[in-house]
């Protein structure tokens, strides 16, 4: 059992890590924003770069903050009963909820995003606009990045949830809103 929270705790920091790193996308994406704004308005400058840079800030915080938002419960859920469950009542639900509808709904984006990306890996793709970001293939990258991130994350709180009703968890290991403390 020991291995298993070990595992569930390297995942924990795995989405930590990386949702902590793509913290600085909404700084980087506020700054780009701004300078757009100021060279559009005061200086009479356009880039479609700039703005398309933007776009790829903007995905890239979602799509890599994805499974660091599930780690810290952040996703949206029914919380009528949830909240006032007891910890195994909760542990039950997620498990439940990982195992039957968060895993095979990544595996179902993963299925339909390789042919996806594959594709523009394979054409190089780029911008549309003449002076855009031609790296278009590693922005739809990020969607599997995203599916790989939520689903470890899913199996880590699936793992978690196991503990808990076998009665393996420590106490500490889980906060009352279901996210790790």
């Amino acid at each position: 059992m020991n291995k298993l929270a070990a595992f569930s705790r390297a995942i924990d920091h795995l989405n930590e890590y990386v949702g902590r790193g793509a913290a600085w996308f909404a700084f980087a994406m506020v700054l780009l924003q701004f300078t757009v704004v100021l060279m559009r308005y005061v200086f009479g400058i356009g880039s479609i770069l700039m703005q398309e840079g933007v776009i790829y800030l903007h995905a890239a915080l979602f799509l890599c903050g994805a499974g660091y938002t599930l780690l810290h419960g952040g996703h949206v859920r029914v919380d009528i009963f949830y909240r006032t469950a007891s910890r195994r009542h909760k542990a039950l639900v997620d498990l439940f909820g990982a195992l039957f509808f968060l895993l095979p709904v990544c595996a179902i984006i993963a299925w339909a995003a390789f042919p996806y990306v594959g594709q523009s890996w394979g054409a190089w793709e780029g911008s549309k606009e003449t002076s855009g970001i031609p790296a278009v293939f590693a922005l739809k990258s990020l969607i599997l990045l995203f599916v790989l991130l939520v689903a470890l994350q899913g199996i880590s709180l699936a793992l978690r949830s196991f503990l808990v009703l076998t009665g393996h968890a420590p106490d500490d290991e889980q906060s009352e809103d279901g996210a790790q403390a």
